[in-house]
């Protein structure tokens, strides 16, 4: 599971990814302190953005693959 970042006028950013299987790994400049990754009972993945700012206003997409 990939999480992304659009910022306005910008390219997508890879945030983390994650998996049943696996911690997840940030990015560079993202941190679970900010962009916390919960994994449900019922196999649902949410992305929690604490303290947010302006700087966060962007588009958040969620990609997943079976690899």
């Amino acid at each position: 599971l990939f999480w992304y970042q659009q910022p306005p006028r910008n390219s997508l950013k890879l945030i983390v990814s994650t998996s049943t299987w696996m911690q997840s790994s940030y990015e560079e400049g993202y941190s679970e302190a900010k962009f916390e990754i919960s994994r449900h009972s019922n196999g649902h993945f949410v992305m929690t953005i604490r303290n947010v700012t302006s700087e966060d206003a962007a588009r958040y997409f969620c990609a997943a693959s079976d690899r």
